[in-house]
């Protein structure tokens, strides 16, 4: 039977999955320490270890793929025209990629920019500003820029096409190094973001892998494909559209809760889901990424609190004000504890559906009423995921806590955020087996069995306290 091996090089971790690919099923699980600041081989050896001891043997892996967001991941900075316009779309761009932003610059650079740049140390730097055959004079200024900084990373080119040949040229000059890939906005308001996601896929593979050191288990793979974040957007992207004559699910949307951020993918059209609202503003990209770098369960816990109120957190955990703070104390002091007592795994909850409410209410649109000179008009900006029928949780946190269903209603429609496009009335169901980066390594080498994974791979929320058998409340 032909098996495959996907591998998360994780910040942590590195978490193997054995899969049939016959059975589209996880036949052994694993996992190891990250050991990517010494030799990434290690741990990938101790997860193989506990892999073939778990599973009585290894099979013959016909492929041996990985994604990775070790080492903080795919780190990058861009750079656009106008806020709401090319630098937006490059930013889309990027997250889509599975980039961690550090930094988002539009117009000319200044010199205090370009330090905070170099200062940030990214792996990658996307360059983009102008339409086509429009302004050329700001990308052509920040490429001088970036010219003469101390800027070492690669430098993905995608702007305005009249422009890219100059600007490839002048950072060559300069030694450094390029791509050109097509103008992520090439007329007003059109999105243009797919072929900038796969450049920047394309120098993942052949510098960034380097630079973490990942690639010293190359006898070991057939490749590091992507970030672990694109794997998972590509994952959920499969899941909601299917692949030839196997359905998929429909729109969906997908909450990540981590340690230090909490991500949210969609996929879906993001359309004005009533009639007459009038849309405004630069197209939403059907498979959309968001990172909330300040909505983490423990890097950034207090920031959570903050952003919801130390009252209205408390009363929600069940904790007073001295307890609260000793709990934000001690998740400050040591950002790997994990919860024990009753007192503490409320306040993991709580943290958990914070974060929860807070990053989907961002990713998701808004609707507004704008006057005008013949009345009233609504307007939607971004995403309506109002009627998206599909909420889907993955991560550690999700499968281990007592109550996901309370963390996953945290993704619903809510009165604190009345004009926000929350779903309304989805499935909430659990990536219990953390198959969605699987099914993102595996879309284009076994889509149908990534497809029947990925649905395998949920079960109902209420279903996971006290069993280990999800098989019975899979998606249908």
């Amino acid at each position: 039977m032909p098996h495959a091996l996907l591998i998360d090089f994780g910040s942590t971790y590195t978490k193997l999955r054995a899969v049939d690919l016959d059975a589209a099923s996880v036949v052994g699980t694993a996992q190891g320490p990250s050991t990517v600041t010494t030799d990434v081989t290690r741990g990938l050896g101790a997860a193989l270890a506990k892999l073939d001891a778990d599973m009585g043997g290894l099979p013959t892996f016909e492929h041996r793929l990985a994604s990775s967001s070790a080492a903080g991941g795919l780190r990058m900075v861009t750079v656009g025209l106008v806020p709401e316009l090319t630098a937006k779309a490059a930013r889309m761009a990027a997250l889509g990629a599975g980039a961690k932003l550090t930094g988002t610059y539009a117009f000319e650079l200044t010199g205090g920019d370009v330090a905070a740049i170099v200062a940030s140390a990214p792996d990658m730097i996307l360059l983009s500003g102008g339409t086509d055959g429009g302004n050329r004079k700001v990308i052509e200024h920040n490429a001088a820029m970036l010219a003469e900084s101390g800027v070492s990373c690669p430098i993905v080119i995608a702007g305005n096409r009249t422009a890219s040949d100059a600007v490839a040229a002048m950072l060559g000059l300069a030694g450094k190094s390029t791509i050109i890939t097509e103008n992520v906005m090439p007329r007003h308001l059109e999105l243009n973001i797919e072929p900038a996601r796969e450049a920047i896929r394309q120098v993942f593979i052949n510098h960034i892998v380097h630079a973490k050191g990942i690639d010293k288990a190359g006898e070991q793979l057939d490749g590091v494909l992507m970030p672990t974040p694109a794997a998972v957007l590509k994952g959920a992207k499969l899941l909601a559209d299917g692949v030839g004559d196997k359905p998929g699910l429909g729109p969906l949307l997908v909450v990540d809760i981590g340690g230090a951020t909490t991500d949210v993918h969609s996929a879906c059209d993001g359309a004005p889901s009533e009639s007459g609202v009038v849309y405004h503003g630069l197209p939403e990209p059907y498979a959309k990424r968001t990172v909330e770098g300040d909505l983490g369960m423990r890097h950034t816990a207090r920031h959570v609190v903050e952003a919801v109120g130390a009252d209205v957190f408390a009363a929600d955990a069940g904790l007073d004000d001295p307890a609260l703070e000793a709990l934000l104390a001690r998740t400050e002091a040591d950002v790997e504890w994990l919860p024990a007592t009753d007192r503490e795994q409320a306040f993991d909850l709580a943290l958990a559906r914070a974060a929860t409410r807070l990053s989907v209410t961002r990713h998701a649109g808004t609707l507004e009423t704008v006057y005008t000179a013949t009345g009233p008009v609504t307007m939607q900006r971004g995403k309506d995921l109002s009627t998206v029928g599909l909420v889907i949780g993955t991560g550690g946190v999700l499968v281990h806590t007592a109550d996901p269903l309370a963390v996953l209603s945290g993704a619903l429609a809510h009165g604190g955020a009345p004009v926000a496009l929350c779903p309304r009335d989805p499935r909430l169901m659990i990536d219990a087996d953390y198959g969605l980066y699987a099914c993102g390594l595996l879309v284009d080498i076994a889509p149908e069995a990534a497809l029947a994974l990925g649905r395998r791979s949920l079960c109902e929320p209420k279903k996971l306290e006290g069993t280990a058998d999800h098989g019975a409340t899979t998606a249908q």
